[in-house]
């Protein structure tokens, strides 16, 4: 008796059990569990140490460098006003953003010493690092007024903590999962694409934006001036007649297309052929970023509508500067941007190499082909007059692609904040 009971209490357990098995292989709705996701792997404990490390104090070098900026900023000397009177408002302002590349800096000069008409314009180089010999380039600039601006925020001046590379920030392809277990500084702001910042990549983006607010509402040398701003960048390359082009074009604008917000100088389609029956011609065409960032002016009023988007290009998950703007023509800005580009172009491209681009750099190379082209059409350049021969069909363009590396919230914070920092 006592053993029928106890096997039937041995058979009542072991139903029990089962059905407690088949309840935990059968999800809440009557289907199986999925089987946990695989752990992404432990970080290191190097990893670990990084993360929890506290930045490293700056060095000497760091705080001399701070303090050259500063002082640079503040004091804004202009060179060459004793040879060339500054006059109030100027023509032409040209800025030029500089990085490290001393000999693409080098040919852009040689081309604006050799442009008529440059002695009227103000020359700004914006640089986001100091070195001898790009601060020996800049002295030698003999042929207009001249003027250094500086970067405050580059990678020189915090190369151990943001907006540099921190030690304690996420590995670029760590996974977010891995690095809120790692407790990396900036675990929870990943990009778009799943990666979290470089530094040498956002700096580009934070170095136009920022010389956009400094030139238009700092630089005392510009505070009375009305005319537009041609931004360049050290790789690009000058026609002789770009200024001579460019006052047509801005004359142009009033007349032909009074709401092109920009004009661009060109193009980096390869240029063939004569320029005979093409130099003074101008096309009409909707801005796009990947055809017209090259030698791009604008006006204060096209400043103004920017700043008002302020919050939608320091946000927008893109490191590029100009696919930003591209954003911008569709989601924030009054109206998408028109352009007015001269058919033959008088800005050129000196380099595929750098940011984007592994080719070995033969600036010198490139600038000889370019010289030859202009040499060999030297009779067609200095238009009298210039008009529109072509207007494309206008409509807005979105970015066909967002690039990421524009997920942190500092680069958005610190992006936002220059106008309040100056």
């Amino acid at each position: 008796m006592r053993l029928r009971v106890y096997k039937r209490k041995v058979l009542l357990l072991a139903a029990l059990l089962l059905a407690a098995c088949g309840l935990a292989l059968w999800g809440s709705h009557g289907r199986p569990r999925k089987p946990p996701p695989t752990e992404p792997p432990a970080p290191t404990a190097a990893a670990r140490r990084a993360a929890n490390a506290s930045a490293p104090p700056p060095d000497n070098h760091t705080l001399a460098y701070r303090a050259l900026f500063y002082r640079r900023n503040f004091d804004q000397p202009v060179r060459n006003l004793a040879r060339f009177p500054l006059r109030a408002p100027a023509r032409l302002v040209l800025v030029v953003q500089v990085h490290e590349r001393a000999e693409h800096l080098r040919l852009l000069l040689a081309s604006l010493r050799r442009a008529a008409g440059v002695e009227n314009a103000l020359l700004v180089l914006s640089h986001d690092l100091w070195s001898e010999e790009l601060d020996r380039l800049a002295e030698q600039v003999d042929f207009c007024p001249v003027l250094q601006i500086f970067f405050p925020f580059s990678r020189q001046l915090y190369p151990r903590e943001f907006p540099g590379h921190d030690p304690r920030d996420c590995p670029r392809d760590i996974g977010q999962e891995a690095a809120r277990r790692l407790g990396c500084l900036n675990a929870d702001f990943p990009d778009s694409f799943g990666h979290y910042r470089e530094a040498r990549f956002a700096q580009a983006k934070h170095h136009w934006w920022w010389k956009l607010h400094f030139v238009w509402e700092r630089l005392r040398a510009l505070r009375e001036h009305t005319g537009p701003v041609l931004f360049l960048e050290e790789d690009h390359y000058l026609a002789p007649d770009f200024y001579h082009v460019l006052q047509r074009l801005w004359a142009l604008r009033q007349h032909e297309c009074p709401d092109c917000q920009l004009l661009s100088l060109g193009g980096y389609g390869a240029v063939r052929g004569s320029f005979a029956g093409r130099a003074d011609k101008v096309e009409l065409k909707t801005w796009k970023s990947t055809e017209h960032n090259m030698g791009m002016a604008f006006g204060r009023d096209t400043y103004q509508q920017l700043m008002e988007c302020t919050d939608a290009f320091c946000t927008y998950d893109d490191y590029n500067w100009d696919w930003t703007l591209q954003h911008l023509t569709v989601s924030c800005l009054p109206k998408f941007w028109k352009v007015l580009v001269p058919e033959i172009p008088r800005v050129f491209h000196t380099g595929d190499c750098g940011m984007h681009h592994k080719a070995t750099c033969r600036p010198s190379s490139q600038s000889a082909k370019i010289d030859s082209l202009l040499n060999s059409n030297q009779q067609y350049l200095f238009p009298e007059t210039m008009s529109v021969s072509k207007r494309y069909s206008l409509a807005a363009l979105s970015p066909h692609v967002k690039n990421g590396g524009w997920g942190d919230i500092r680069d958005h914070e610190l992006c936002k904040s220059y106008r309040r920092l100056q």
